[in-house]
């Protein structure tokens, strides 16, 4: 059974790869540099595309099992630490999501033999800076740029379900991973006894272990009668200040240095909402389906990677 991978060189996607792989699934990542793709495991192939059409693999969604459109550039820039957000790359954060979608339902579109499913990428992003509401799948989209951008996402996939096709959009939190993402930012402070909460530590921050990602994504593809959107997060989020302790507990370090929200968004502008904006994100719908997390616990969670150097 095919599965395509759009994004598939990310921290997610090339993760999600090798364990469908070992699933016995044939994987197909896209990739505009494919001859970069080395190492790749057994039943993992790299075909060459170019983020914005099915020109040149849109042949190969005839038939498949899955599509799975993990594709966009990223928010927080090419860098280790986060950039401004300037009106180009705004533009490139919303085209490049878009235009992937876009070129998804091309490839179904023009298929004899439609795919079974669509998983389409989105994020926490989508509900906005909440504060403490409680944020199931339900709750209505927020009004500032990333919610706009995931509102637009999701929507870019949305005509595939014309040809009865399954369409599921993953809202994911914060991915904890040694390996990229978001969360070798947080830990470096800490590593160097400069770590502690960022703003008032009071915003919450929706996370999930990698490996729960992954299980998650898994379990998406192989329960047919699940579809619509789910949040893709462990079961308690915490608040930034709870984050913090959390890995100066599991690294032993201090967690007790501040990083006033004004520096923040003096040196990142409207990009600092990444680490400000509040959502208490939950995951409503995946427990009600039955999914049960290896990493429930915030502080095992963090042991674990950084155990594991995963």
């Amino acid at each position: 059974m095919r599965i395509i991978i759009t994004g598939g060189t990310g921290l997610i996607g090339k993760y999600l790869a090798e364990k469908l792989a070992a699933a016995n699934y044939d994987i197909i990542i896209l990739s505009r540099s494919p001859e970069r793709a080395t190492g790749l495991p057994a039943g993992v192939q790299a075909v060459k595309w170019d983020g914005r059409t099915a020109q040149g693999w849109g042949h190969l969604a005839d038939g498949a099992k899955a599509i799975i459109n993990l594709a966009g550039a990223s928010i927080a820039g090419d860098g280790f630490i986060p950039s401004r957000w300037s009106d180009r790359r705004k533009r490139l954060i919303l085209d490049s999501r878009v235009q992937a979608g876009q070129a998804v339902v091309a490839a179904v579109n023009a298929a004899a033999t439609k795919p079974e499913l669509i998983i389409q990428s989105s994020a926490v992003g989508y509900y906005g800076s909440r504060g403490n509401e409680r944020l199931t799948e339900a709750a209505a989209p927020g009004a500032d740029f990333l919610a706009q951008v995931c509102v637009a996402w999701e929507e870019s996939v949305q005509p595939v379900m014309a040809h009865g096709v399954r369409l599921v959009v993953i809202r994911t939190g914060v991915v904890l991973s040694t390996q990229g993402g978001a969360f070798p930012l947080l830990l470096l402070p800490h590593k160097l006894f400069t770590g502690g909460p960022m703003g008032s530590g009071r915003q919450y921050l929706p996370w999930i272990h990698l490996d729960d990602e992954i299980r998650a994504i898994q379990f998406l593809i192989e329960n047919p009668h699940l579809h619509g959107p789910f949040n893709l997060c462990a079961p308690e989020p915490a608040t930034n200040r709870e984050m913090s302790k959390a890995i100066g507990k599991a690294i032993g370090r201090p967690s007790f240095l501040p990083v006033p929200g004004f520096a923040l968004k003096l040196v990142l502008g409207e990009a600092a909402s990444l680490v400000l904006d509040s959502q208490r994100q939950v995951p409503h719908k995946l427990q009600e389906a039955g999914f049960t997390f290896n990493h429930p616990d915030l502080v095992a969670a963090i042991r674990h990677l950084v155990q594991n150097k995963l």
